[in-house]
């Protein structure tokens, strides 16, 4: 009969018991025993969970105390030695530093992290360098013994494949893959040997790269790779998984030495059907069909699912079928069950990862004739998202319209940036070398608190604002002391920057219990948007107001945009994204007009989610970038010539999309150079940035308070490929999440750095 199986399971917890723990042993309020056991607890429960809803093949090793491929690293040995540390055959990367790498030190900046293919999932990059990889530690056998010995679960162990582990690295010039690939099989081979010797039978390699595009090179070591593990473990059977697209050169895939291999039939569905159709499936292999959305929260229609399970019986045979998750489950929430405040018509139309379990043992049932032991499920799945489709919030004329006329118009500033450039300069008499921050600043215990109060009727509006106007009073006086130039109302009213912006637009909803991990402890709540999306009243006009008053230096108003509400949002699936992002975008335009109507003449519109949207496939690539910078610039594009507009970006891979940022327009853009140790500096000197441009001089994400001397490093080598006339000096990122202490060390140190590079470069931006 046909098996069921997921990919990988939420390690957050219903209630963030993950987090709470990480975040109480890095805070020295849990030892590391007790750290260990509390995880424990977690990860026992998550399977046991699974066994208990009737999953066949049972992920083990998907949990991490951090991060995944950080996992991997450690058990590999791949620690930078900036931490001090070498790495012994047999022996854990003990746990200071497993989180070194991934928070930093104070003796040492913490390894880059970036976005997981096109997710909000962010992980630590790996550092190659000159270490010596050996294994430390087997982590999936342990795992597999654990859930074996303790629940009695015949786990599948889930490791990242050698050629995605590699690709995701860095530290390495590419001439060396195979140098490097030479050094890493052998610890697979090791790896997946104990594997066997333990009787393991399925050992889930996720190679999500074979979804992006393979050159020769890399078909080469591909076929080298599965032929290696093929002569080391006969007996084990290798489930070779892709996911988020469809597979290129299944040919090739299909034909490899493994016994399964998984393939996307979510959002890849129509490559992968038409690939088997016109190749065929081998005959001695299992297809782990990917047939539940590992990253979407909405019901799936099951009788649409089980027609396409059918369509996949007529290439293989029930007994070589798994119907899985797409991916793992750890892009989503929990469970749907507490959702008990949304009304109805939506609630019913969700599927957390729970949910999801169970829709896979239904489909299971159906494919195996035995569908009537959940027909009411089929039913109810049809008719709450029919249900959906037709209800008053999916259909409003006026935003369809609206949408219509963002796609049709060209979007364009009436002077381009050369020319508004010297007005802004006249009208603004900013120094050279400007300093500003990102947005955010600490929100402290008593912030969260009032924020609390408030939401629960215990404050008023008008007690909850007085507050709010008291931290930016201090704020605002605290950011004129340290000396910055251009100042920020430091966003204390707001909790999440979509979140924030999704509770005063039409469209949205908003979870009670809706967590998925962001990176590390960090977990985000995203907004359900599962209507036409309108602006309703204005948004951040008061609080931007009130701090400009407060000060003669200009104030930035903050806003997130359109393409980053959308990418850190889980989005309705009966428009496309285009269409959702022109209704977005038409929203924060009005937002745009009130601030400068009000007085703001700078204008932050943030887009750090721009890069993950990006399709893993090149040939869909360009066609998403034009609309994204279309929509906004669709935002931006009805300010005067004098009205700066900034965005920021951070943590993505932005090297090759480098003429689309410039495309969006935007006078001033931050983006991150720090965590990535200032790497993407090198691209300037192959493509010359005309416009106003601050690369974070700090990491915000570590505590760590770098010195003015690290941060002058930094703007120094910026200024050998970037005009100063053009340069911005800022951190990387918001600093909600800092100390107040460590923000003005820092912030102080940032000051001391430009002032340094002032006199060296200039002192004042000429008038005129």
């Amino acid at each position: 009969m046909v098996k069921s199986g997921v990919l990988g399971y939420p390690r957050i917890g219903a209630d963030r018991e993950w987090k709470k723990a990480l975040e109480a042993y890095w805070s020295g309020r849990l030892g590391e025993a007790e750290l260990h056991e509390a995880l424990r607890g977690i990860r026992l429960a998550h399977w046991r969970k699974q066994r208990d809803a009737g999953i066949d093949l049972i992920p083990v090793n998907d949990f991490s105390y951090y991060d995944q491929v950080l996992d991997h690293a450690a058990m590999f040995g791949i620690v930078p030695k900036r931490f001090g540390y070498a790495a012994r055959e047999g022996e854990s990367v003990p746990l200071p530093v497993y989180y070194g790498m991934a928070r930093g030190t104070a003796e040492a900046t913490a390894s880059e992290m970036t976005k997981w293919f096109n997710t909000n999932y962010h992980y630590i990059v790996p550092e190659l360098g000159d270490s010596v990889p050996v294994l430390t530690e087997n982590r999936p056998l342990a795992a597999y013994r654990e859930a074996k010995e303790t629940l009695g679960i015949e786990g599948k162990p889930v490791i990242i494949g050698p050629l995605t582990f590699l690709r995701l690295s860095k530290g390495y010039a590419p001439q060396e893959a195979d140098l490097w690939l030479n050094k890493l099989l052998p610890l697979y081979v090791q790896l997946l040997r104990e594997l066997e010797r333990e009787g393991v039978r399925w050992v889930q390699v996720d190679e999500p790269i074979a979804v992006t595009g393979l050159d020769e090179d890399e078909l080469r070591r591909l076929r080298a790779v599965y032929e290696a593990f093929a002569a080391a473990v006969p007996k084990l059977n290798i489930l070779l998984q892709t996911y988020f697209e469809s597979a290129e050169h299944y040919a090739v895939l299909k034909e490899l030495p493994v016994q399964g291999l998984g393939l996307d039939f979510v959002h890849g569905r129509a490559a992968n059907v038409r690939a088997i159709r016109e190749h065929g499936f081998p005959q001695d292999k299992v297809l782990g069909a990917g047939i539940i959305d590992g990253r979407g929260i909405w019901r799936a229609a099951l009788g649409e699912k089980l027609a396409l399970l059918e369509e996949l019986t007529a290439y293989v045979p029930q007994e070589r079928l798994i119907a899985q998750t797409s991916c793992s489950l750890l892009h989503v929430p929990v469970t749907a069950s507490r959702e008990t405040e949304l009304a109805p018509v939506l609630k019913d139309a969700l599927a957390f990862a729970d949910e999801k379990l169970a829709e896979l043992v239904q489909l299971t049932y159906g494919l195996s004739g035995r569908a009537e032991a959940f027909a009411p499920e089929f039913a109810e799945s049809d008719r709450a998202i029919q249900a959906l489709r037709g209800s008053a919030e999916r259909n409003r004329l006026d935003v369809l319209q609206a949408a219509q006329r963002i796609a049709a118009e060209p979007a364009a500033r009436s002077l381009p940036f050369s020319e508004r450039h010297p007005l802004q300069q006249r009208h603004w008499h900013l120094p050279i070398l400007p300093t500003t921050t990102i947005g955010s600043f600490p929100q402290s215990p008593e912030v969260r608190k009032a924020r609390q109060s408030w939401r629960r009727g215990e404050w008023n509006q008008a007690a909850y604002e007085s507050f709010i106007d008291a931290e930016i009073d201090r704020w605002i006086a605290l950011q004129e002391e340290i000396g910055l130039d251009v100042l920020v109302h430091g966003e204390f009213e707001r909790t999440d920057m979509v979140e924030f912006f999704g509770e005063k637009l039409a469209g949205f909803a908003f979870t009670g219990h809706g967590w998925v991990q962001s990176y590390g402890s960090r977990c985000v709540k995203p907004p359900v948007i599962y209507g036409d999306v309108a602006y309703i009243e204005p948004m951040t006009v008061r609080e931007s107001r009130y701090a400009q008053s407060k000060t003669a230096k200009p104030v930035k108003g903050m806003l997130t945009g359109p393409i980053t509400i959308l990418n850190w949002s889980f989005a309705r699936e009966d428009l496309t994204r285009e269409q959702i992002a022109y209704q977005i975008a038409y929203a924060l335009r009005q937002e745009v007009e009130a601030l400068e109507s009000a007085g703001i003449g700078m204008i932050q519109v943030d887009e750090p989610a721009v890069r993950e949207g990006l399709p893993l496939k090149p040939a869909e690539q360009a066609d998403y970038l034009a609309w994204a910078v279309k929509a906004f610039r669709a935002t931006t594009c009805t300010v005067a010539d004098t009205t700066q507009i900034h965005t920021h970006m951070c943590y993505c891979e932005f090297h090759d999309m480098i003429p689309s940022i410039e495309a969006m327009d935007a006078d001033v853009i931050s983006i991150e150079t720090s965590r990535s140790h200032g790497e993407l500096i090198e691209s300037f000197e192959h493509h010359t940035y005309p416009l106003g441009i601050g690369l974070g001089v700090y990491d915000i994400h570590s505590p760590r308070i770098p010195s003015a001397a690290e941060m002058t490093a930094m703007i120094e080598r910026a200024l050998r490929v970037l005009d100063p006339q053009l340069f911005w000096i800022n951190p990387d990122c918001g600093l909600k999440t800092r100390g107040l202490p460590e923000t003005e060390a820092s912030l102080r140190n940032m000051v001391e750095a430009t002032e340094l590079a002032r006199a060296k470069h200039a002192a004042v931006v000429p008038a005129g």
